[in-house]
């Protein structure tokens, strides 16, 4: 009995210690869920502020971007040429605006029929002016120019006219007012295309005065280099077309005939520049008093030669101090009367020491050996 009840205790203890692991488990499952599902947010924020970050950023580069094509856009619309363009256009819109209503009333006072006749005149006015400046662009004949400008004033002053008497019912400020708005549009798109003529005819002539001197240069190098040309041209008309241009070609023409890629070298200007160059050097070589080159000169500077003297066999270092005499100095005494001096004898300290090098090369010498001719970086 007793050991039934001490299973059923253990079993119980089994069972209550199992019920607690699965319930730690539970726990530990769902504290790593809260803490992968806070994680997975955290990601999440993190991402949306990036997003957001990066959408600020671009809407920022947006708008510099269209402030700087705004700038852009005003620098271009602000130049001088082009105010000065559109500035005419609208003075030409305000004079015909300001010519139209008076010509209207007129002609309506007389016929509704007549109506329509402001317009025929204000725009036949502004079509031989716009006939002009055709003409301008295509370089049409003087006397075409001229004509549309005839017939342009015409419609003009008369529709200027008509104003005029118009406004001088009501008063001669209003009449003359009336009148110049009439004539100021076509006279101010008149002095525009003047001005825009010019500024054409300085680009024309300086392309033109280009054109007339490449053309004299070519003439010239026709002229100067025949056979040269004659090959260049054969050159490009043997090549595909337009893969080979006549500068190309002619600097390859002036090689195939004077071997030299140079236009304008030959080969005896080439020996004549070698020449002039080696006369140079003996120029210089002559003028320095020295018959080396400059880079014998250089080097000898940079690198002296030991002051060793190169003699035979038997010669001494040291020149004696004492003027030359005689082969016979008693002889010379006795003739001139005068006693001879005595010979000169050295003493230790009163000469300069032999060189090392004289005295590796007595030594050489003294056992057979030839003397030996130093030589400092390639020169003797």
């Amino acid at each position: 009995m007793s050991t039934w009840s001490e299973q059923r205790r253990l079993d119980k203890a089994a069972d209550a210690e199992q019920r607690r692991k699965d319930a730690d488990a539970s726990v530990e499952r769902r504290a790593k869920a809260r803490a992968a599902e806070d994680e997975r947010r955290r990601a999440n924020r993190q991402a949306e502020k990036a997003e957001a970050r990066a959408e600020a950023q671009q809407k920022r580069r947006e708008k510099r971007d269209r402030r700087r094509e705004r700038m852009q856009a005003w620098t271009r619309n602000t130049r001088p040429g082009v105010v000065y363009q559109r500035g005419t256009l609208a003075l030409v819109a305000v004079s015909v605006l300001a010519s139209l209503p008076a010509q209207i009333a007129h002609f309506a006072s007389i016929s509704l029929m007549l109506i329509t006749l402001p317009f025929a005149l204000e725009g036949a006015a502004w079509v031989m002016a716009a006939g002009v400046a055709y003409a301008d662009e295509k370089n049409l004949p003087a006397w075409v120019r001229w004509l549309l400008r005839g017939l342009c004033l015409t419609a003009a002053g008369y529709a200027a006219w008509i104003n005029y008497d118009y406004g001088m019912q009501t008063g001669p400020a209003v009449g003359f007012g009336l009148a110049a708005v009439s004539l100021l549009g076509p006279l101010f798109f008149e002095v525009r295309q003047w001005v825009t003529n010019l500024s054409f005819d300085a680009g024309e002539k300086r392309r033109r005065t280009e054109a007339k001197a490449r053309a004299k240069h070519e003439k010239k190098r026709r002229n100067d280099h025949k056979d040269v040309v004659l090959l260049a041209k054969r050159l490009v008309s043997a090549a595909p077309f337009g893969t080979l241009e006549f500068e190309d070609a002619f600097v390859a023409a002036w090689e195939i005939f004077y071997g030299t890629a140079t236009p304008g070298m030959t080969p005896a200007l080439h020996a004549q520049q070698l020449a002039s160059r080696q006369s140079l050097a003996t120029a210089m070589d002559e003028a320095n008093g020295s018959p080396i080159s400059t880079r014998g000169r250089l080097l000898q500077r940079l690198h002296p030669a030991p002051s060793v003297l190169i003699s035979g066999p038997g010669s001494s270092q040291v020149a004696s101090d004492l003027p030359p005499t005689s082969e016979r100095p008693q002889k010379a005494a006795q003739k001139g009367g005068r006693k001879a001096p005595p010979l000169h004898r050295r003493s230790k300290g009163d000469a300069v020491p032999f060189h090392p090098i004289a005295k590796t090369e007595a030594a050489l010498e003294r056992g057979g050996t030839p003397r030996r001719i130093h030589a400092v970086n390639g020169h003797h």
